[in-house]
C-alpha cells in the first residue's frame, strides 16, 4: 500500500519524510522564547513582500547580565555591535 500512496498522492512522502507538520517539544509558544532560553527575544524580518520570516536573537552568556530585563531595541542595538554573529539555521520545522 506504500507504494499506491506514494505514486497517488506525492505529498504524503513529503510530510513523513520531512515531519514538518510536528512541533517539539509540544504545546509550547515559539513566540516567547525568553520562557525556553535565557537572554532570548523573538523578532521578524520581511524579506519580501508577503514574507515574513521569525528569528530568535540569543546573546552570549558572557552578557547575559547585561541582558536582563532589557527591551527588544538593546536586543537590535546589540546586532549592530562589534561583537560576531553565528546564524544557525535549524531546518523545515516550521518552528524555531
Amino acid at each position: 500500500s506504500v507504494p499506491f500512496l506514494v505514486r497517488f498522492f506525492p505529498s504524503v512522502l513529503t510530510k513523513f519524510v520531512y515531519l514538518n507538520f510536528l512541533a517539539f517539544p509540544f504545546f509550547v509558544d515559539f513566540r516567547r522564547p525568553e520562557l525556553l532560553v535565557n537572554n532570548t527575544i523573538s523578532l521578524y524580518l520581511t524579506t519580501e513582500p508577503g514574507v515574513t520570516v521569525g528569528i530568535w536573537h540569543t546573546v552570549p552568556g558572557s552578557r547575559g547580565a547585561e541582558a536582563q530585563g532589557k527591551d527588544q531595541r538593546w536586543f537590535e542595538e546589540a546586532l549592530a555591535d562589534a561583537h560576531p554573529v553565528i546564524i544557525y539555521l535549524h531546518g523545515n520545522g516550521g518552528t524555531r
